[in-house]
């Protein structure tokens, strides 16, 4: 009965006038802390999709990627973000989640829903079609970008190796204070600072995508090749970690 409960308050949030002011301001909206099932025992093994700033977990049981120093998770049609292998996971509006997380390639989601089986496996997924016309004019160039420039994937925070699961950080302000004290990395993306409550250093607010700020400069901030192929599927990325997970 709780968990209907939950289910439609987080609904009542979603579909709420004020649903999509909030979600300027903040990574989470509806509940700030979501359990997702996702219980890696240990820290799990993360391979770098090739071409792209981002990390993949080929051996998740869930769409499960790494970027810009955080942990995203597709599921039940919705993406989460979480600073920590095992969450907890705050829910992230479809027009706030990064460009380079929505690129990666059809073939690097370990649970895809029934409705990729029909899109190209070496292209991103087709959220235009998915999310319609709204979405696809809000963010019209997020599957454009110049190959050339894509920045450097983040450091993975291997600190995490030290907490298996068996003295994994539940308090999320205790995993706060840890992640200050060992991951010195500056996130890119707008949402991310705002959620790490880091001050932008070009000035501009976090209501600021990604997307605009590629249509002024080649979208420096965009990502590989599209057709990421089937090479380096199970290959250690750059900087990877050699635990399984």
């Amino acid at each position: 009965m709780l968990k209907i409960r939950n289910i439609i308050l987080v609904l009542g949030v979603l579909m709420s006038p004020m649903a999509a002011s909030a979600a300027q301001v903040s990574i989470g909206i509806g509940f700030p802390h979501v359990s997702l099932g996702i219980n890696f025992p240990v820290y799990p093994r993360l391979v770098r999709v090739p071409d792209y700033p981002v990390y993949y977990a080929p051996q998740a049981p869930a769409n499960y990627f790494f970027y810009d120093g955080v942990y995203w998770v597709f599921q039940g049609d919705t993406w989460y973000a979480s600073g920590w292998y095992n969450g907890p996971w705050r829910l992230v509006a479809p027009d706030l989640v990064p460009v380079y997380v929505l690129r990666v390639p059809v073939q690097y989601y370990r649970r895809p829903p029934p409705y990729f089986r029909s899109w190209r496996p070496d292209a991103p997924p087709r959220w235009g079609d998915h999310w319609g016309k709204d979405w696809q004019q809000r963010r019209p160039d997020w599957d454009r970008w110049d190959r050339r420039s894509a920045p450097p994937p983040a450091p993975l925070p291997t600190y995490q190796l030290k907490y298996p699961q068996s003295r994994y950080p539940q308090d999320w302000e205790r995993q706060q204070s840890i992640r200050a004290e060992h991951y010195r990395y500056q996130p890119r993306e707008p949402v991310v600072r705002q959620e790490y409550r880091m001050p932008d250093p070009s000035g501009r607010g976090p209501d600021r995508s990604a997307d605009d700020r590629g249509r002024k400069g080649g979208d420096n901030r965009g990502g590989g090749s599209q057709g990421g192929g089937g090479k380096g599927n199970d290959k250690q990325g750059q900087g990877g970690n050699k635990h399984g997970g």
